[in-house]
This record gives C-alpha cells, sequence and structure tokens, in this order.
C-alpha cells in the first residue's frame, strides 16, 4: 500500500493511512462515533442513505490445497474462516462510498488482521474519487456504534447492567470501549469469554484502565443467565451459547456467524422481538444464525421472517420500547452507509487538522 497521503499515478487520488489519520488527530472516539452512528439512523430512516452490499465466497478448498497452507487446517477446525471479498456501497446526501473487504481468519498466522478494508470516498454529485481511507480500524468502530446504539435505544434507563462479551478482536475491543461512553452507573461488570482464556484475559488487562467497570475474563458461560446484555462477536463455527443458559430476557446483540443457538431463536420468536439492520441483507448473507434458522427450514429470513414479526431496526417507531421482560434479539450484517458516515467524519476532522492537505477528484 502507499505511504500515507501518497499521490497516486493519476497525480491527484489520495490514501490516507491509519497512521496519518493519528498524526493528526483522527481519533475513532467511541462518543464521537456513536453520534455519527445517530446521524446515520436519522438519514436510514428517512431515506436519504441507501447502499448495497455483496459478498464473494472463495471455496475453501482451494485454500486448502495450497501446501504450504496444509498444516494450518487442522487449527481451524472449530472456527469460521471467514474468508471472503466484501464490496459494500452506499450513498448518502453528501457523499457516496464504497468498502472493499478482504478477510481470512488464517490471517493471524501469517501476521495480518484476520479482516481488512479499503474505502474510497466519492462526491455525491459527480460520483469522483475523493480520497482512499485505510479502513481496517474504521471497520471495527463502526461495529462497536451498534452496541452503543442498541443500548441507547433500549437500555438507556437501566442501571447496574451485566454484560456478556464473546470474542476478544478488534471488535469486541471496540463494542468493550463503546459500553464505556454510558454513565458510570450505567454497567455494574463485563464479562468476556473467547476460544481461549488467555486472550480475554489479555483484553481485559488492556482496556481495564479505559472504562469505569470492572472487566472479568471466564472461561465458561456461567454468568450468561445473569446478564442483561449479550454480545457474540466472535468467529465461531457454531453456537457459543445454550438457550437455557441465557438470560430469558436478555438484550442480545448478534454481530458475528452462526453464534445464537435455533432453540434461543425459537424462544424469542414466541416470547419476543427480532431485529435486524437489514432484513433483505441478514438473509442474502445467509452466514447468520439468523438467517440460517429459516434457510435451513427451506424458507429464507427475508420472506418468512416480517410474517413471523421480525423487524427492521429503522422502521421502529420512537414509542417502541423493550418490556423489562422481552427478550429482544438483534442480528446485524453491517450497513454500508454505517461506513460511509464514518469515513466522512474521519475525512472531514482530517481536513480541520490539515486545510492545507489538497484532496481533489480525478
Amino acid at each position: 500500500m502507499a505511504s500515507a497521503m501518497e499521490k497516486s499515478p493519476e497525480g491527484n487520488l489520495r490514501f490516507l493511512s491509519q497512521k496519518d489519520m493519528e498524526m493528526h488527530g483522527v481519533v475513532l472516539d467511541a462518543g464521537a462515533l456513536h453520534a455519527v452512528a445517530r446521524e446515520a439512523w436519522a438519514d436510514i430512516r428517512d431515506g436519504r442513505a441507501y447502499g448495497l452490499k455483496s459478498v464473494l465466497l472463495p471455496l475453501e478448498n482451494e485454500l486448502w490445497a495450497r501446501p504450504e497452507l496444509h498444516n494450518y487446517r487442522k487449527e481451524f477446525e472449530g472456527e469460521r474462516l471467514g474468508w471472503k471479498l466484501s464490496t459494500l456501497s452506499s450513498v448518502g446526501p453528501d457523499y457516496a462510498a464504497v468498502k472493499i473487504v478482504g478477510a481470512n481468519a488464517l490471517n493471524r498466522r501469517l501476521g495480518r488482521p484476520r479482516s481488512m478494508s479499503t474505502i474510497a470516498l466519492f462526491d455525491k454529485v459527480t460520483l469522483a474519487p475523493i480520497c482512499l481511507l485505510d479502513g481496517t480500524e474504521i471497520s471495527a468502530a463502526r461495529t462497536a456504534t451498534y452496541a452503543t446504539t442498541m443500548v441507547e435505544r433500549f437500555l438507556s434507563d437501566r442501571h447496574d447492567l451485566s454484560a456478556f462479551v464473546f470474542g476478544a478482536g478488534p471488535i469486541a475491543e471496540r463494542v468493550i470501549l463503546g459500553l464505556g461512553i454510558f454513565g458510570r452507573d450505567t454497567f455494574s461488570k463485563v464479562f468476556i469469554r473467547s476460544r481461549s482464556v488467555e486472550s480475554a484475559v489479555q483484553l481485559a488487562a488492556k482496556l481495564s484502565a479505559h472504562v469505569a467497570f470492572p472487566l472479568l475474563a471466564v472461561d465458561d458461560n456461567a454468568e450468561l443467565g445473569s446478564c442483561d446484555l449479550v454480545i457474540t462477536a466472535s468467529n465461531a463455527k457454531k453456537p457459543v451459547f445454550d438457550d437455557a443458559e441465557a438470560n430469558p430476557r436478555a438484550l442480545t446483540l448478534h454481530l458475528g456467524g452462526d453464534e445464537t443457538p435455533a432453540p434461543y431463536i425459537q424462544r424469542v420468536l414466541k416470547t419476543g422481538r427480532l431485529l435486524c439492520d437489514d432484513i433483505g441483507m441478514v438473509s442474502r448473507r445467509n452466514s447468520q444464525s439468523l438467517a440460517l434458522y429459516f434457510s435451513r427450514g427451506q424458507s429464507t429470513l427475508e420472506t418468512l421472517g416480517p410474517l413471523l414479526g421480525v423487524t427492521n431496526f429503522s422502521d421502529l417507531g420512537d414509542e417502541v420500547q423493550k418490556l423489562p421482560d422481552e427478550p429482544l434479539h438483534i442480528t446485524c450484517v453491517g450497513l454500508p452507509m454505517l461506513d460511509l458516515y464514518v469515513a466522512k467524519y474521519v475525512y472531514e476532522t482530517y481536513l480541520q487538522a490539515r486545510p492545507d492537505a489538497l484532496f481533489s477528484s480525478v
């Protein structure tokens, strides 16, 4: 990749690296991004921001056919590789964006992030490119806004909440930092569980000085039943908890793959509410538990889900709240529009710090 802000061969399209952002004070602060996400959701509801997502999945047997990778195969038997090339396109009032994501859990063994992103930001009217941004950290930070958005929307009047986070990667880290934007009495403790207790312990130690609540690394689900908020941000191939282990009144935020058991989904369909950030995108992606629940039953989430009460988050009226005894499950596939709004924030914040920087479209 070109160095920070290096000119492209065309002479005027520039790349903004993560290092360059940090050098000039562009911080992906959880509180600031929560406000950005609030603006994005308002525009999504009003039809001012919209987008689409496509995913290409290479054949996994092509990966393991490579002799130099054969020894890694057994290490990933219990983990979803998530080997994919995704494109997320979106348009808002002032800008458009395309994010390209290349991901593979194997990357960690090769010294790279599991998921790497590049965002191209465009002028809305001409659709001429303005700049390229390193989107890897932006993507994790944008995904974490789902947690702050849902806590504000459904749990803002609660105190002494307990949360359980599955995962210890970049998204889990950003999620925990995001929970820290709420008042000191909102969360009393947050449990972290990962495939290895060592990674959970390391994350708890890393973030303990940055949040007001205790972070407790655990190696089982014994505390899950007492938690008001459950967030799945792992890369597991199968559900990470049993329905009997969960708090029947919890809000569960699903950010990963097939992490939620079918009996849990069945129970919430009968006694609670299921939401998606976008039913169509979740259904067509068909890699998360809610979509898989319907496709394994020879239907689709997009076809049958709305008939059973599955709703888009953006379609909820302000009067709809979570009842104290109601289970609430929210599946998020990752909206392109949120990437666009965070990229816009990064770009405009950088320009404030560097008014001499010339970003010109080709």
